[in-house]
């Protein structure tokens, strides 16, 4: 086997990515709340960095300043005239060191402290946001401190009450938590700790499955529904099925009292432990706001900017960079931040200019979406949108990752206005979301004790000029958590 090197050459194209146009790409694809922690990060960071004040109003009379007002150091000029040995300004520039060396050795950025008198945003968040509420195994425990019993049978409850998750079902076997239960001899005691932690609050927590959790709802009543127990115990099967009839006949009940009794049995939790605990509900902050000009019969877009500082590069550091008495090390170290700092600015610029070119396209386009509602949805693929605009496709695909429209219709995610679709019977372009916006207004008005199946959801948007295969109808059905007919019916 012989082995050497050689040389060769060979052309190509490749694309290579400039740290610039990736930070581009990056501030472009962030939605807002994304965007003002970005920012934020970038102050703290960059010492060049600052944020602009916001302009005068209007109309309010502007104090005369004083003719002459002390000026901060940092912002006096270089004393030459009157300093021919200029020993202040090397005093000054020692003061830099000491006020800023931090900057000037790293890019970090410590927040100065407030003078009396003046406000902590952050401060005052902190103190305003609710304390983390109290967890489902917490609340167990605290109520499992009141429960008397022998010592082994509380030491079984905590060890059972760890194993309780979220939606309070303990999904362990007693049998592997015995192990862990110092002095618990046998299974009796683990039966009796869950028949204890089965008693606490919420009720049914502590249950096995789906069945013992609603019987112990049930059981917790003050005056329990015979009826109810009963379906729950021998025919929850036959109940999520829906098979109404057949129940009645083997429980020898008649219609009316099944429906009463699922009227109980509707009004259980399956989740119990989800009442204890505060869930986080996602909050959305539109980046856009789309409103209705009458006068002008045009929908008209802004960016929401609420929250976002303007940015601009700190002029004494820029006048730094251009003296003559700040070493070489710290006008490079200057000017790398005064770059990016540009450079960020500059992506900020563009990312508000490249999402409002983008959500002016799709208020053209779909101009009878929010004048009719979402019926009237057209599709538009991004590839569409791209050659229109004259940017790549991966331009509209970042800039609308992520973010949130408010319209007079409600708020909408940005995406949603890009979607494929089809033609209906007179040539017209319809959007799939538009197609399962359909699907859900023939579904609500239904008749409920004859409720269409799959095949006759198919006949009835061909009715409506839609020409949709069976399976797409089951598809999309199943999305939107459409049940079948079977269970969608309703009996007398």
């Amino acid at each position: 086997m012989r082995l050497d090197t050689s040389q060769q050459m060979q052309m190509d194209q490749r694309m290579v990515l400039a740290p610039r146009m990736i930070q581009s790409m990056e501030i472009l694809q962030l939605p807002l709340l994304a965007l003002q922690e970005r920012i934020e990060q970038e102050m703290l960071a960059n010492p060049v960095l600052e944020q602009e004040e916001p302009e005068r109003l209007e109309g309010v009379e502007e104090r005369a300043e004083p003719a002459e007002r002390e000026v901060p150091e940092g912002e006096q000029t270089l004393v030459i005239k009157e300093d021919p040995d200029r020993q202040k300004d090397y005093e000054r520039l020692e003061g830099v060191g000491e006020d800023y060396g931090e900057y000037l050795s790293r890019s970090t950025y410590q927040p100065a402290r407030r003078v009396d008198g003046e406000r902590d945003a952050k401060m005052e968040a902190m103190q305003n946001t609710a304390a983390p509420s109290q967890s489902l195994n917490e609340s167990l425990h605290d109520q499992w401190v009141f429960v008397e019993s022998e010592d082994v049978v509380k030491r079984a409850g905590e060890v059972i009450i760890d194993h309780i998750d979220e939606a309070g079902y303990l999904k362990a076997e007693l049998g592997s938590l015995r192990e862990r239960v110092e002095g618990a001899k046998n299974d009796a005691v683990m039966e009796e700790a869950l028949r204890l932690v089965q008693g606490l609050e919420p009720s049914g927590v502590g249950a096995r499955d789906l069945r013992e959790c609603l019987l112990l709802q049930l059981q917790s009543q003050p005056e329990p529904h015979p009826l109810a127990a009963e379906l729950v115990r021998g025919h929850l099967k036959d109940i999520e099925m829906n098979r109404l009839p057949q129940v009645a006949k083997k429980v020898g009940r008649s219609m009316e009292e099944l429906q009463e009794a699922m009227k109980v049995v509707a009004r259980l939790d399956p989740r119990p432990g989800l009442q204890v605990g505060q869930r986080e509900t996602p909050y959305i902050t539109p980046d856009i706001v789309v409103e209705y000009d009458e006068a002008n019969d045009v929908y008209t877009a802004r960016l929401n900017e609420s929250g976002t500082p303007s940015l601009r590069i700190s002029q004494m550091y820029a006048e730094m960079v251009r003296g003559q008495k700040v070493s070489a090390e710290a006008k490079e170290f200057l000017r790398n931040n005064i770059r990016s700092a540009r450079w960020l600015i500059e992506s900020i610029e563009q990312r508000k200019a490249t999402l409002l070119r983008v959500v002016y396209h799709v208020l053209k386009t779909q101009r009878e979406f929010f004048d009719h509602g979402p019926l009237h949805l057209k599709p538009l693929p991004m590839v569409d949108v791209a050659d229109v605009l004259g940017i790549h496709v991966g331009t509209v695909s970042r800039a609308v990752s992520g973010k949130y429209m408010q319209t007079p219709l409600g708020i909408y995610p940005l995406r949603y206005f890009f979607s494929g679709g089809t033609e209906n019977a007179a040539g017209e372009s319809v959007s799939w979301d538009a197609i399962k916006a359909k699907l859900q207004e023939i579904v609500d008005n239904e008749d409920k004790q004859a409720p269409f199946n799959d095949d006759e959801l198919v006949e009835e948007l061909a009715k409506h000029g839609l020409k949709v295969a069976r399976r797409t109808v089951a598809k999309y059905r199943g999305l939107m958590s459409i049940p079948p007919a079977r269970r969608r019916r309703q009996f007398v």
